[in-house]
């Protein structure tokens, strides 16, 4: 369970901004909450069934920079020609790659590359605070894909094929030499 008082502590925010943005993801069926001293928020899905397209759909809006290529909230633009309008035409182009991206990508994905760069760059936060993932009693690091021994063995394999082919053979990085 996460209280709002602690994470507004932790990082500094108002009370009533995060109740705001909880209401909302209650509503939408992203958390659930108990009431009472022990009380608090909690996912209500799993971490990879929460995909970030639509959490901030429903905490923003629309992710389209303009209205008239919001697939979910379009209104017609002032422009004589629309569908031969240049901006509009890279603002279409803006909107499918915020989609793609944040469609792409689940809560788990991102506490998974959280903590592996926590661990690959031995960061430790100046707040002495660790993030509200990392403190849980289930084991994350079954969620990572392999163990840091066998990804640095990977990397060095990789490097020694980049650099160790013949002239010529195409695997290298050099031109052949001229004679």
């Amino acid at each position: 369970m996460l209280q709002i008082s602690e994470l507004a502590s932790k990082e500094k925010l108002p009370i009533k901004f995060l109740e705001q943005i909880f209401t909302q993801l209650k509503a939408g069926g992203y958390v659930s909450s108990r009431r009472g001293k022990f009380g608090g928020y909690s996912l209500a899905r799993p971490m990879s069934q929460i995909k970030f397209g639509a959490v901030i759909r429903l905490i923003d809006g629309p992710l389209a920079p303009i209205r008239c290529v919001s697939q979910t909230s379009y209104a017609r633009c002032s422009c004589p020609d629309e569908i031969h309008c240049g901006l509009r035409i890279l603002m279409f182009d803006v909107r499918n790659a915020i989609s793609t991206i944040l469609d792409r990508y689940t809560l788990a994905d991102i506490v998974e590359i959280t903590l592996r760069k926590y661990r690959r760059d031995k960061v430790y936060r100046r707040d002495k605070v660790a993030p509200p993932f990392l403190h849980r009693s289930i084991p994350f690091t079954s969620a990572l894909p392999q163990k840091k021994e066998a990804l640095r063995s990977k990397r060095r394999a990789a490097a020694r094929n980049r650099f160790s082919g013949s002239p010529g053979s195409g695997t290298n990085n050099h031109p052949p030499k001229r004679r």
